[in-house]
């Protein structure tokens, strides 16, 4: 089937890292001696990997999985000056309301190996970018990976947190306030941002922040400051994204990654306004998951730029059912009706499968299985579709 007349399918992310890997990740966070020509094997052998996983699979759009990354935004202080000490990030307010779920959910994290995002390090000093090369690192040997094996990909994407990502879990402790923290952030963060448009990659932005910080660090405050804190913080991808064309640049949104009630979640009707003030080409979203799969109808009410596209998340990320091909089919075909052409629909991943090194709840193997359940669904659908 021609490219141009089907469905095309990518992820978000994040994808299951080798028990090797996760060990040397896990060491290196708490400070144990890493050897770096070990690690650099175990992440390139781990890159190629999951770009032949995601061949196979039948994934147009892939990524590194982010192989290289102890987590979708800790890895920041590892290109950046200013971070340091321990931070403490606030609970989910679903959790304070259902505490023995909360305490069974802590005692399977617990038990885990895997990186911790809850206690990230602070913004001690000023934050500056001083690693542009190992970026750049990380792009070539993703593209040195994608020339040597054979998929047949439409395209590629790279990730990078939004500003607001790392400032709502790296507390400020240096800036006179947020906005200078957000705009130091973003000027950092635009380093990143650019090159990988520059090398020919779509351009992923992890902003769970504009929906998750509702229930987070904004729990406790009206809708409005949080749709303030939203606006801020989309102002600033736009200035680090200036210059830059819209539509090789996606925004992935989600409510937070988490297996949990999610019942303090904000409604997407109530945000979506403010996320459509972003200038990028394509938005993320996560449909498949029970909380959110009504909202998908919202774009009928508040529909993308004649030049923007949705890539619908109609695989779970968070459990080990794998979907039928006919229901994800289903949901490619109420997304499509919902935006109104299938040309500007894309089927992915409600979130990443990894988003920490080693907190992933979906075996590799069920991984791989319901990305492949997502290009037969997205097949089906295309039949119909186009």
């Amino acid at each position: 089937m021609d490219k141009a007349n089907r469905i095309l399918t990518t992820h978000a992310g994040s994808l299951p890292r080798p028990a090797g890997l996760i060990s040397m990740f896990t060491d290196r966070v708490s400070g144990k001696p890493l050897d770096e020509a070990a690690f650099n094997d175990a992440v390139n052998n781990a890159t190629r990997w999951v770009v032949e996983q995601q061949c196979e699979a039948g994934i147009d759009i892939p990524n590194n999985g982010e192989q290289g990354r102890e987590s979708f935004f800790l890895y920041v202080r590892r290109r950046m000056t200013g971070f340091g000490g321990h931070g403490e990030r606030k609970p989910w307010a679903d959790l304070l309301d259902f505490p023995e779920f909360a305490e069974m959910s802590g005692q399977y994290f617990a038990a885990k190996k895997m990186v911790s995002n809850r206690q990230p390090p602070l913004a001690q000093g000023e934050v500056k970018h001083i690693a542009p090369e190992e970026n750049l690192a990380e792009i070539n040997q993703f593209k040195t990976v994608l020339d040597t094996v054979d998929g047949g990909f439409a395209d590629a994407f790279m990730t990078a947190p939004s500003p607001g990502m790392v400032a709502s879990a790296m507390h400020n402790r240096f800036y006179r306030d947020d906005d200078a923290y957000l705009d130091a952030l973003g000027e950092a963060l635009s380093i990143e941002y650019r090159a990988a448009v520059d090398s020919g990659l779509v351009l992923q932005i992890d902003a769970p922040d504009l929906a998750m910080e509702r229930h987070i660090s904004y729990g406790d405050q009206p809708l409005d400051a949080f749709l303030d804190f939203m606006r801020r913080v989309i102002a600033r991808i736009n200035r680090a994204l200036e210059g830059v064309a819209r539509e090789r640049v996606r925004l992935h949104v989600c409510w937070g990654n988490y297996e949990g009630p999610h019942t303090h979640d904000v409604a997407l009707r109530e945000i979506l306004p403010v996320l459509l003030e972003a200038n990028v080409g394509g938005f993320m979203m996560p449909f498949a998951n029970p909380r959110h799969q009504h909202e998908i109808d919202v774009f009928r009410d508040l529909p993308l730029a004649p030049d923007q596209y949705l890539i619908a998340g109609v695989v779970d990320t968070l459990t080990n059912f794998v979907e039928h091909p006919e229901v994800v089919a289903r949901r490619i075909e109420q997304a499509a009706e919902a935006v109104g052409d299938p040309a500007r629909v894309i089927a992915g991943t409600d979130c990443g499968f990894d988003t920490s090194a080693g907190m992933g709840r979906v075996s590799s193997d069920v991984v791989w299985a319901k990305l492949r359940a997502m290009r037969e669904g997205a097949d089906i659908a295309s039949k119909r579709l186009f």
